[in-house]
């Protein structure tokens, strides 16, 4: 294993195979994979951690048939829709995460897009973000090339949009859009010139290589941060009868992601309080240098004080506000 810490921190790319080998790691040699990662991710991203916070802008009565998504019209979670909100509502749900120790505000959206009326309100909402002294986000769907230039001349800094796994397993969990469709959101969102956050859910039923095959397409699309989100097996969805992973597991994860990615923000996002438990400490250790704060989109998170005082506690340091 040290052989292959070597040859990432000298610049070299593992292979396939080579990740392979590592998620093979059990037992005890676990946490020699995590101390390892550890050592990757202090020679690539130092002491600093990107904390980011993200808002439902809009909720539900989305027609697509992602297996995973309470928000679908086809889930029966029993979740209650809910139009675009205002921009003061908005604004001020941002004001509130800057307080609370954000450096990234993320606004998100049900639905394959939103509508041109939407986009100028949100373009409006990104705006006022970016004069608060945050980072804009946004999670809108499949934009295209005028759409995203337009919401980075109104100040958007990254665009999220999640692969959401490999391109063998996409199709056991969405049907009414293809991976193809996500590349071409991706290679516009690269083409505007934005920032690209990609990455996707864990514990769907996808294989090793399922997830190694996601971490390779991820490097050569030049995702900037890949959000590692874990299912959370809502009732009323495709997938609730699935188990929850376990925290090693999970763990195991983001080492790996940090040997095929060792430059890249490896970000905990969704079911990281339900999955970790008390192994949450071990985030970093494991090879993670961002997280997401606060509540996710329609489950709870951790408290961001919580996340504060554990970064102090590994004598880390969260990056200073956007300016």
């Amino acid at each position: 294993m040290k052989s292959l810490t070597d040859k990432v921190i000298a610049g070299a790319r593992l292979s396939a195979g080579e990740a392979i080998g590592l998620a093979s790691v059990e037992g005890p040699m676990v946490f020699e994979l995590f101390f390892h990662a550890n050592g990757i991710r202090q020679a690539f991203r130092g002491d600093r951690v990107d904390l980011c916070s993200i808002m439902n802008a809009k909720s539900g009565a989305c027609p697509e048939d992602c297996s995973y998504c309470a928000q679908s019209s086809r889930a029966k979670a029993g979740l209650k829709p809910y139009p675009l909100m205002g921009k003061e509502v908005v604004l001020q749900r941002a004001n509130e995460a800057l307080e609370e120790g954000a450096r990234r505000f993320c606004i998100v959206t049900s639905g394959l897009r939103p509508p041109a009326k939407e986009l100028k309100t949100i373009a409006s909402m990104i705006t006022g973000i970016r004069k608060l002294g945050l980072l804009p986000c946004a999670t809108l769907g499949l934009l295209g090339k005028d759409e995203l230039r337009a919401l980075k001349d109104a100040g958007l800094e990254r665009y999220h949009h999640n692969l959401e796994t490999s391109r063998r397993f996409f199709p056991e969990i969405c049907s009414s859009h293809s991976y193809d469709d996500k590349l071409r959101t991706i290679e516009a969102v690269r083409a505007s010139g934005l920032s690209l956050c990609s990455g996707g859910i864990f514990g769907m039923g996808e294989d090793w290589q399922d997830r190694i095959d996601m971490a390779l397409a991820l490097r050569e699309l030049g995702a900037d941060s890949i959000p590692v989100n874990f299912l959370i097996p809502v009732k009323g969805t495709r997938l609730e009868g699935l188990e929850p992973m376990s925290p090693l597991e999970a763990l195991k994860i983001v080492s790996l992601y940090r040997f095929l990615l060792p430059d890249k923000e490896i970000r905990l996002c969704g079911g990281r309080a339900q999955t970790l438990g008390e192994m949450n400490a071990l985030v970093f250790i494991a090879g993670a240098d961002g997280l997401l704060i606060g509540n996710y989109l329609t489950k709870t998170g951790r408290r961001p004080e919580d996340d504060l005082r554990l970064i102090r506690q590994f004598g880390l340091r969260a990056h200073q506000k956007a300016q």
